[in-house]
Formats: C-alpha cells, sequence, structure tokens
C-alpha cells in the first residue's frame, strides 16, 4: 500500500529537506523551498523484462549522415552541423523572446524535408498555434499538433504517431498524473524529462524542449534539467528589440562556443548573415570613447564596437558600471591605465559599453576597452577604421591572442584599413597588402600607435 511522504524542495537546485528551511544549505538561495507530497511504495517494484548488451565500441557503425539539418544556417552552426537523432535540446529564454516561433520555424523546415513532427503545447491550443502558423507562413504537412500537459497521454501518442522531431512546449506546463506535485515542480519537470529522455534514446526521436527562465536569467527548475539533456541552448537579446542572440551553453555533439544572430520579423526569426556590419551600424565616426574591437564567437570571427563614458565626480566612491563586458575586468583595465600609463581614474564615473546586447567573455576585447576609455578621458577619437584587438596583463604588456588571421580578414572585408595586434602574433603573419596590420608589445606602444603619444 502506498504512504503519502511530505517533503521539502527547493526551487533552484532540486535539494530535498524534510522539514522546510528558509535557506538553501546547497545553493544559498533564501524562500525557495516548497512543500511536495509523494507517493512512498513499500512493494519492491517489478524487473525490467529486457536488459541492453555492452557492444564493443570498434562493432557499432554510425552513418554518416547523422545529422538533420533545420534549415536554419544560424541554428545548425549552433548545433555543430544539425539535429542529431535521438538527442534532447533544451530552449531557454525570456518570455516573448521567441522561443515559440523558432520551434515552429524548425517543425517546417524539417516537415518539408519529408521528417514528421509532432508540436505538443501546454500553453496554446491548436487553434492558438495554427493562427501563429498562418501569420509565420508555416506551410508543411507532416507537422501534427496536440495541445495536452498529461505526460502519459503525451507518451502514448508519441508512441502511437512515431515522429522523427518531438517538441514539447513547455517543460514547466506537462505533469505526470502518478506524482502528487504541481506542474512545474522540481519532481515533476525532473520526472517529465527522465519520461522524455526515454521516448529520445528508445524511439531514437529527436526532442526539443522550451523551458521557462528566472528572474535571474537561469533555467527554472532543477539543475539536474540541464545536465539531462544534450544540448542546453540559451535566447538572449531584449524582448523590445528585434536581434535575439542564441547561445549554445551546453553540446554533447558539437562546441559550446558558437551563437547564431537573428532577427525578429513579422514573419518570424530571420538569419543575421553579417553580423558584424549590424553590430557596426549606426556608429559615429570621430567620436571620442568608441573603438573597434574583433572577437571571436566559436569560429566566426565579429566587429563589434565598445564605447566608454568616463565622467568626473565630486563624490567619494566614483560609480563603475560595465555592459557587455565582466565588471571586474574592467576594474583590473582601470588599474592597468592608472599604473603603466599614469591617468587618473580615480575621481571619474566608468561606464563600458558593449553595442549591440552582445556579451564578450574573451580577453582579446582588453586593448579596445582600454583604448576606448583612453579616448574618452584624453577626449580624442580614435581613427574610424582602425581595429584593436590583443589580451592586455597587469604589466601592460599585450599578450598573444588565437585566430588572428580570421580577425584581420574580418575587418578587411567591412573595409577597415588599419589593425593593431600583439607583437608576438606578427610573427607566421601572411603579407597582406590591403590592410596595414601594426604589433604593439605594450599599452605604452598601443597609446603611440592610436593617440601619437
Amino acid at each position: 500500500m502506498a504512504k503519502l511522504k511530505t517533503k521539502y524542495v527547493c526551487m533552484e537546485c532540486g535539494y530535498e529537506s524534510p522539514k522546510w528551511m528558509g535557506k538553501c544549505p546547497e545553493c544559498d538561495k533564501w524562500n525557495t523551498f516548497v512543500e511536495e507530497v509523494t507517493e512512498k511504495t513499500t512493494s519492491i517494484g517489478t524487473i525490467q523484462s529486457s536488459f541492453s548488451k555492452p557492444e564493443r565500441i570498434q562493432d557499432i557503425t554510425v552513418e554518416e549522415d547523422f545529422r538533420t539539418n533545420t534549415g536554419i544556417g544560424e541554428l545548425d552552426r549552433v548545433l555543430g552541423g544539425g539535429i542529431v537523432s535521438g538527442s534532447m535540446i533544451l530552449v531557454g529564454g525570456d518570455p516573448g523572446i521567441g522561443k515559440s516561433t523558432l520551434l515552429l520555424q524548425i517543425s517546417n523546415n524539417v516537415g518539408n524535408n519529408g521528417l514528421n513532427v509532432l508540436y505538443v503545447s501546454g500553453e496554446e491550443s491548436v487553434k492558438q498555434i495554427k493562427i501563429r502558423a498562418k501569420r509565420m507562413g508555416i506551410t508543411s504537412d507532416n507537422i501534427y499538433l496536440l495541445s495536452e500537459n498529461n505526460m502519459e497521454y503525451i507518451e502514448k501518442t508519441v508512441l502511437e504517431v512515431n515522429p522523427d522531431v518531438l517538441i514539447i512546449d513547455s517543460i514547466q506546463t506537462v505533469y505526470n498524473p502518478a506524482i502528487l506535485s504541481a506542474p512545474g515542480s522540481v519532481s515533476q519537470v525532473r520526472d517529465s524529462t527522465g519520461i522524455l529522455m526515454r521516448l529520445a534514446k528508445g524511439e531514437n526521436i529527436a526532442v526539443f524542449i522550451a523551458g521557462h527562465v528566472t528572474k535571474s536569467g537561469s533555467l527554472a527548475g532543477p539543475r539536474v534539467l540541464e545536465h539531462i539533456v544534450d544540448t542546453v541552448l540559451y535566447f538572449e537579446g531584449d524582448s523590445h528589440m528585434s536581434y535575439r542572440i542564441l547561445r549554445g551553453v551546453k553540446n554533447r555533439f558539437g562546441s559550446t562556443n558558437e551563437i547564431g544572430i537573428f532577427e525578429m520579423g513579422e514573419a518570424g526569426l530571420v538569419e543575421v548573415l553579417n553580423p558584424s556590419k549590424m553590430f557596426l551600424s549606426g556608429r559615429m565616426h570621430n567620436a571620442s570613447g568608441s573603438s573597434v574591437i574583433a572577437s571571436m564567437e566559436g569560429t566566426r570571427p565579429m566587429l563589434v564596437e565598445v564605447q566608454a563614458l568616463l565622467s568626473y565626480t565630486n563624490f567619494g566612491v566614483p560609480r563603475r558600471m560595465a555592459t557587455g563586458v565582466d565588471y571586474n575586468r574592467v576594474v583590473l583595465l582601470m588599474a592597468v591605465l592608472e599604473k603603466r600609463i599614469g591617468l587618473q581614474l580615480q575621481n571619474y564615473d566608468s561606464y563600458v559599453n558593449v553595442v549591440g546586447g552582445i556579451k564578450l567573455g574573451e580577453p582579446a576585447a582588453d586593448l579596445g576597452i582600454i583604448a576606448a576609455m583612453a579616448s574618452n578621458y584624453k577626449d580624442e577619437s580614435i581613427d574610424s577604421g582602425l581595429v584593436i584587438m590583443g589580451e592586455v596583463g597587469l604589466a601592460g604588456e599585450v599578450r598573444t591572442i588565437s585566430h588572428v588571421e580570421k580577425r584581420i580578414n574580418e575587418a578587411q572585408k567591412l573595409g577597415f584599413t588599419k589593425c593593431i595586434i600583439p607583437y608576438n602574433n606578427m610573427k607566421n603573419l601572411k603579407n597582406n597588402a590591403s590592410i596595414k596590420v601594426s604589433g604593439v608589445r605594450s599599452v605604452k606602444d598601443m597609446f603611440v600607435e592610436v593617440f601619437g603619444g
């Protein structure tokens, strides 16, 4: 006979406790415990009738065309070349960012290639999805729509339809009636994801899952959700802006450094094939505090504009703000400017912004950030045809960076006439007469190149 058991589960990390706690000892978050009632069975249970047998790795064959193209080049780039059969892909993002739009476009493209798609929505009726599909110009005949929250019915339908691609929109709305907790709870999300994983691996179905995010921007539900799935994609960008960035933060079948850039239009998401041109559009020339850097996002070079504003303050503690770059990195670079160059910044508020909503994580942006701050401090503009790249150390030295050739070629394509790179990267650099390349050993050398001393 089943016994009812009460426990308290952290909504952030899934930590379980027999009693309520104000602060989670696992993730240190406050007021995240919720009560859940589960059934504790006393029976041993049934034993699985069939078992998987081990296979020698050399005897396992993999088809060369095991990936399916989504028809969206930017998405294929992030996924590592396309959809892998039997994989689980989690797509997260803020409300209204475009998750459902992207999933519906994937359904249309995959369906037009002859694959069957089952689109399960727990948030919309089939008529509502049809209205959105009509607006987006969805024409595939191989898309099956289902409006259902019950995980048992969803599993039964999947086994009957046997689709090639299954889409769940979203994981927080489905529930398993065998579990007494509400939809969206830790137990429901964990159990529903486990059922979907069994379907994906057992039936060789590619599963896309849409996930909600918390106020902090992380995926809602237990952390085990991200560990179970094969790929985690995050949609970034302001819902009030037209541009969206799809970033892979976990990928068992590809790189996690790739990003895809889209523009939201009336008919859905449109690929941005030249992101450098997009990020540099609207750039003011001959304005102080602006520099262009060459950043690498996976295998793609991108030119982005970094802006800096230094404003004198009479308060004892100046304000520091950074958008698109690490705050602590900006503070470190300001310390290098004060110590190695002699700029007195202790009485200046500083604001650093990467235009376009992109987030720069690589240190190759250091030299461009320093140039932008120095430009605004000296109130001197940087040559509009100049691209700056390089990592800066605490001694003021400019260190070697990777993929210099790709960065320089991207600058050349967009009409830039000069690049400043680390001196050690000048070795083995192919001679390119159409763009001038200068190597610098330190921040002081960069000042001579940019400001003439």
